[in-house]
């Protein structure tokens, strides 16, 4: 098998088994991957997508001074985790994360805290990433909704 014809740039902190993929021309990406290739012998999870509700299926409330929208974006990414795990995998094996948002302005004011919570759930893993904003979710009261593709060893 030849080499594949595109650099790659590695993380920090780079994953077991997966590859980041980041075309040598573009500028670096922030917070993110510009793509993420599995080692071959993974197995794909697709992770549904997550809200913010606890294992009750109650939306979390936020914190005094916190925006329920962090409070909402950090339980999904939990969400995320825990179904990861449960088939086996961890952080590092999260190669995709889809993220919805019904007020991409909201998002935007609280991008600090949610970095914040970002970093306090995944660490500094920053797998390949969407950010849409929709005009709703299914479940009222939603904010925020995140979808996942893993490749567990």
């Amino acid at each position: 098998m030849s080499a594949p014809p595109y650099k790659t740039a590695a993380p920090a902190n780079p994953p077991q088994g997966l590859q980041t993929i980041n075309p040598p021309d573009w500028a670096p990406p922030c917070g993110y991957q510009n793509g993420m290739l599995a080692a071959p012998g993974r197995r794909l999870l697709a992770v549904a997508g997550q809200i913010g509700w606890d294992a009750d299926k109650k939306l979390v409330p936020p914190l005094p001074e916190q925006d329920a929208l962090v409070a909402q974006f950090a339980q999904a990414l939990r969400n995320v985790l825990t179904v990861v795990r449960c088939a086996g995998g961890d952080v590092g094996d999260i190669m995709s994360l889809r993220i919805y948002v019904t007020d991409k302005r909201r998002y935007l004011a609280q991008t600090k805290a949610i970095g914040g919570a970002y970093r306090a759930v995944l660490g500094r893993h920053y797998p390949a990433m969407a950010l849409v904003q929709i005009a709703d979710l299914l479940e009222d009261g939603a904010l925020v909704e995140i979808e996942a593709l893993a490749a567990i060893a």
